[in-house]
């Protein structure tokens, strides 16, 4: 299996959307994470009950993003979430969800993250990204921080690329988060992408 996960995003997505997610999904990531914040809560639960049916035919995991409302209501078991939305959800829901991962951006953050109850960490950015234009990347050296903070797997997050992937497991990461590098490139790089 490979140690990529993919997060989504409509806007940079150079095809049909639901395509290039079962193009995604047929050669199983990690996971692929629906991120979506600019959708209303309906608009996203029609999209992910969509995308659970196309990752279920391929086998591929499918973490929700930020609307744990919407996971709840689909009975999802998996959902993603920043850290200050998880700071404020209720014992009662996280026994709801069998996986809760959050975003961190320090050693610190991972830390509480962890305590949490979060099952896995997306930690970032670590090297540059149109993502996030005018910002400078952490690095390895936050990453490699990171890792060793807590026990739960680190997936890095933010310019990963098939260069650099490498580097990133060197550093103690479980594997990283690819977005505009998967929405946006021509279909036939995908397998070499994902791996």
């Amino acid at each position: 299996m490979s140690d990529i996960i993919c997060v989504t995003d409509r806007k940079t997505c150079c095809e049909d959307f639901l395509t290039r997610i079962e193009r995604i999904a047929e050669l199983n990531p990690k996971a692929i994470v629906l991120r979506a914040k600019e959708l209303t809560c309906g608009e996203y639960k029609a999209l992910a009950e969509k995308v659970t049916e196309i990752c279920g035919k391929y086998g591929t995991e499918c973490i929700l993003h930020n609307f744990a409302d919407t996971a709840l209501e689909l009975a999802h078991p998996k959902i993603h979430l920043p850290l200050p939305v998880l700071r404020e959800m209720s014992e009662e829901d996280k026994t709801k969800f069998r996986i809760i991962g959050s975003s961190c951006h320090s050693p610190d953050e991972a830390v509480e993250a962890e305590s949490l109850g979060a099952a896995y960490i997306m930690a970032g950015h670590v090297f540059a990204t149109d993502c996030k234009k005018g910002l400078p990347p952490r690095g390895l050296d936050f990453l490699k921080a990171v890792c060793e903070s807590v026990d739960i797997p680190v997936y890095a997050i933010g310019g990963i690329s098939v260069e650099n992937i490498d580097d990133v497991r060197k550093a103690g990461a479980a594997g990283g988060c690819i977005m505009s590098g998967l929405m946006s490139c021509p279909k036939e790089k995908l397998r070499e992408i994902i791996g």
